[in-house]
C-alpha cells in the first residue's frame, strides 16, 4: 500500500486521506482500488461508526490522473474508478467529506453520495467532462437535475461551469460552507466524532430509509453512464481533448 491514500482510525472513525500533494491529489488506479477496499473493511467491522473522506487544506482532488487514465483506461464495470463508485454507494456506515480548494470531476461527483459535506466557502468545484469529451459519472446525470432543475444541471454539465463551497452549500450539494480549509476539515472531524454517541444501528438503518426511494434507478444510471463513459473513451474527440490537456501540464 502507498501512502497516496493515509488511512488513519481514531476510536471507530475511520480517516481517509488523499496524500498526493504534488499531483494536487489526482486519483489513480491504485488509489481507486484502495479506497474502494477500505469502505468495503469499513462497511464490514462493527467497530467502525463513521468515514471522513479528505485531501489537505488545499485541496481536495483535481479528478483522475489524466496520464494513469490513458495508459490504462478502464474498460468495463469491474475497472478501479466503478469498484470505488460501488464501494461508496453501498457503504452503509456514514459518510463524511471535507472540501477544500479543488474539486474536479468525481471530486465533485463522489459528494452526490456522501451524507455530509462540509466545504471551504472558495473551494472550487467543476465536473468538466463534457470539455475532455467525455460524459457525466456516478449518477450526476440523474441526482444534479433533480437537485437543482434542469437549467442549472445544464450549466454545470454541458459546459463544465465551476462553482465555489458557498454555492455547493446554497444548492445543497455540501452542508455548510465554512471560512477556510482548515476550518471545513476540523468541522467535518467534530461532527463526524458525533455518531460515536449515536446508535449504529438506528443510524444504518435510517441512512438505508434515505437512500432506499431511488437506489436502484440510481444503480442503473450509473451502469449506463459508466457504459457510455468507457465508450468516449475512445472516441476521436475524448483522445484530442484528453491528450491537449496532458500537453497543456
Amino acid at each position: 500500500m502507498t501512502d497516496a491514500i493515509l488511512q488513519h482510525r481514531e476510536r471507530g472513525l475511520l480517516t481517509l486521506q488523499l496524500n498526493r500533494p504534488d499531483k494536487k491529489n489526482a486519483l489513480t488506479r491504485a488509489m481507486y482500488t484502495q479506497l474502494a477496499e477500505a469502505l468495503e473493511l469499513a462497511d464490514a467491522d462493527s467497530a467502525i461508526y463513521a468515514v471522513l473522506i479528505q485531501g489537505s487544506a488545499d485541496c481536495f482532488t483535481a479528478g483522475n490522473d489524466i496520464g494513469d487514465f490513458l495508459e490504462q483506461p478502464p474498460s468495463d464495470l469491474d475497472s478501479p474508478p466503478f469498484h470505488f463508485m460501488k464501494g461508496l454507494l453501498n457503504c452503509r456506515k456514514p459518510v463524511i467529506a471535507a472540501v477544500a480548494g479543488a474539486a474536479v470531476g468525481i471530486g465533485t461527483t463522489l459528494l452526490l453520495h456522501c451524507d455530509l459535506v462540509y466545504v471551504s466557502r472558495d473551494a472550487r468545484l467543476r465536473m468538466p467532462f463534457v470539455n475532455l469529451g467525455l460524459c457525466p459519472e456516478f449518477g450526476s446525470s440523474l441526482i444534479l437535475p433533480r437537485l437543482l432543475g434542469h437549467a442549472k444541471a445544464a450549466e454545470l454539465l454541458l459546459l463544465g461551469e465551476g462553482f465555489t463551497g458557498e454555492q455547493a452549500a446554497a444548492w445543497g450539494i455540501a452542508t455548510e460552507a465554512l471560512g477556510s480549509g482548515e476550518a471545513a476539515l476540523a468541522r467535518a472531524r467534530e461532527v463526524a466524532g458525533r455518531f460515536e454517541a449515536l446508535a449504529p444501528g438506528a443510524v444504518q438503518v435510517t441512512k438505508q430509509l434515505m437512500k432506499s426511494v431511488d437506489r436502484e434507478q440510481l444503480r442503473q444510471v450509473i451502469e449506463e453512464e459508466g457504459a457510455l463513459f468507457t465508450q468516449r473513451l475512445k472516441s476521436p474527440e475524448a483522445v484530442a481533448a484528453l491528450s491537449a490537456f496532458i500537453t497543456r501540464r
